[in-house]
């Protein structure tokens, strides 16, 4: 009986694994200036979907400002199987929720020629981040300037040379 309460108790005290969502290609691809973190406005089978972790996608993701707002576009959220008639469309654009001097500071730096807005990194809030409530999700921003392909050989040759560093220290 002690047993099984010690058992109840220790899975109680384990943090559930909120799901997280990478952009892992965009560091090759691109080279990363500045970043925010931001709110999204999701719907509630949105949010249901994604604490299932039921294969969203922000590889394509990217941020459009519009008359003082910034959208998040391209963004794939698949509809949550137990929702009815009131269920979300998958691609829809999504509304940032962020301050109106960062998204100011964002536009009028992207007006320069190949600047853009990409999404690097969603998350779930958790209990220990301060001055926000637990299991709200946020999204990482970045501004980002494309790499040419010589830029990536080099990013790929420099963390080649790191990696050899590192494994050579080892020993």
């Amino acid at each position: 009986m002690a047993k099984m309460k010690a058992a109840r108790v220790a899975a109680r005290a384990q943090p559930v694994k909120s799901p997280t969502l990478e952009n892992r290609r965009a560091r090759y691809e691109y080279e990363i200036m500045d970043t925010v973190v931001a709110g999204i406005a999701l719907m509630g089978t949105e949010i249901k979907s994604l604490r299932t972790g039921s294969g969203a996608s922000i590889n394509e993701a990217y941020v459009r400002i519009r008359e003082g707002e910034a959208w998040l576009v391209s963004m794939t959220i698949p509809t949550y199987k137990e929702g009815s008639f009131s269920n979300h469309e998958p691609g829809r654009p999504r509304k940032l929720l962020m301050h109106r001097e960062q998204i100011a500071r964002f536009a009028a730096r992207l007006s320069e020629k190949g600047l853009t807005l990409i999404a690097l990194r969603l998350f779930f809030t958790g209990p220990g981040t301060p001055g926000l409530k637990p299991g709200v999700v946020k999204i990482l921003v970045g501004l980002a300037r494309g790499k040419k392909t010589w830029d990536k050989r080099r990013t790929e040759a420099e963390r080649d040379v790191k990696r050899e560093i590192e494994r050579v220290a080892r020993r």
